[in-house]
């Protein structure tokens, strides 16, 4: 217990806390450069041991690093970089408000008046790609490798990283033409329930697709679940699946990616509860995978709080929720690990939200020409996506990110970028 998170937080108290998390709603970050993450190579390191347990339930679910925390890079994973805030955009976000307004009447009722919400506008950041930031972060998910633009993409652009689902056949090209780019395998499962021991579910999960495994060594992560939701109550069940995972993988010689959160999830109570993986999946050298999906554009909630905690200008309750987890939590414990959102772009299935119906990028292409964001459709998504390629190559923990999907089909048609893939190539290339 004394070498876990807890050793680390035996000195804070509740008065501590709350008056650190009071001096920090009210503070504004200054700009730091921009760090470009960089994956060591895990066969030189050094072997790994087993860390202590966590107790969750007595991890603080507020405690807000102080100020000048510290930040744990993947390009140092393991040791501390040079204190210093994150940076924050310098442009202070126009907040998507959901107030409804009551319709004006002659004579006063007590039956309630009807309402019409507020006209949802974009917030279009004034922010041009910056090669002052380092390389583009952007990479692709890849459902069928069925188009020669992407190997071409890979070939020109040299990508962060790229996602691949059940098809596995391409990856040795994908890493001749590109040998740094991380690539993050998952296979479909079915079953993902919270039953039995969790130990033992994850050994039954391995075993089922360790031949796959063993076979693409092209794979430098191996994702487990596809965006489980398991809320307060099936969390530490899933922490443990997770551990578990982790740890039989390990004795393969093969690396995880943790978490595979969808978008919007988890509350920061119940990413306490997942601490104790983190911390596994730290020794074990793996990684940790996140979904970041809004609509009607990725700008959608930026800048809104979470249940709990204060607004901040640089992080969202959509896009950019990977920081409440990072700052509040993964930098202040000394637990931080690489992170690659390996599902990106725009969903329509938000519940709640404003704009059109729609599913994937393709059905918002008119709606964000009468928005402002571009003159054309493409155009308008790609805008989009330098806009948060900016924003990831600000945190030095981010590998990249996988936009959702190259080679959709099916009911991912509307997702497909294929169309686009010369574009999306030109824009990594401009970034390098």
């Amino acid at each position: 217990m004394q070498d876990g998170v807890l050793g680390r937080l035996g000195w804070l108290g509740l008065t501590v806390v709350l008056s650190l998390l009071a001096a920090c709603a009210g503070s504004t970050a200054v700009p730091t450069r921009a760090e470009v993450a960089v994956v060591p190579d895990w066969a030189t390191a050094a072997p790994v041991t087993a860390v202590a347990s966590i107790d969750p339930a007595q991890v603080p679910v507020t405690w807000t690093p102080p100020p000048n925390a510290t930040h744990d890079t993947a390009a140092n994973f393991g040791q501390l970089s040079p204190p210093g805030p994150t940076l924050t955009p310098s442009i202070t976000p126009i907040i998507p408000t959901k107030t409804l307004r009551p319709t004006k009447t002659a004579t006063p009722t007590p039956t309630p008046l009807p309402v019409t919400p507020t006209r949802y506008v974009s917030y279009i950041p004034d922010l041009p790609p910056s090669t002052d930031l380092g390389p583009s972060k952007l990479g692709l998910h890849v459902i069928r490798a069925n188009d020669a633009n992407i190997i071409n993409f890979v070939k020109q652009g040299q990508p962060a990283v790229i996602k691949a689902l059940d098809n596995f056949g391409y990856l040795p090209e994908i890493k001749a033409a590109s040998p740094r780019t991380i690539v993050v395998g998952r296979i479909n499962f079915e079953g993902q329930n919270y039953t039995g021991s969790p130990e033992d579910a994850a050994r039954d999960f391995v075993n089922a697709q360790l031949e796959q495994y063993l076979i693409n060594t092209a794979v430098d992560y191996w994702e487990g679940w596809n965006e489980p939701d398991p809320n307060l109550d099936n969390m530490p069940w899933y922490t443990r699946f997770e551990q578990e995972r982790v740890r039989l993988l390990a004795r393969h010689n093969l690396r995880a990616a943790i978490g595979g959160f969808s978008a919007g999830v988890p509350e920061m109570d119940e990413f306490a509860l997942f601490l104790p993986a983190i911390e596994t999946a730290k020794a074990y050298r793996g990684i940790l995978s996140l979904h970041e999906y809004s609509a009607p554009d990725m700008t959608y909630l930026y800048g809104s709080p979470l249940p709990g905690y204060p607004a901040y200008p640089d992080r969202g309750a959509l896009t950019f929720r990977y920081r409440w987890y990072y700052r509040e939590f993964l930098e202040p414990l000394d637990l931080v690990i690489p992170l690659v959102i390996s599902e990106a772009g725009i969903d329509g299935i938000i519940g709640n939200r404003p704009g059109p119906q729609g599913t994937g990028w393709s059905d918002f292409q008119s709606y964000w020409v009468e928005q402002g964001w571009a003159s054309n459709g493409v155009d308008a998504f790609i805008r989009q996506l330098a806009w948060y390629d900016n924003g990831v190559r600000e945190d030095g923990y981010v590998i990249g990110f996988a936009v959702f999907t190259a080679g959709g089909h099916g009911y991912y048609k509307l997702y497909d970028i294929n169309s686009i893939l010369p574009q999306l190539t030109n824009y990594v290339r401009s970034q390098r």
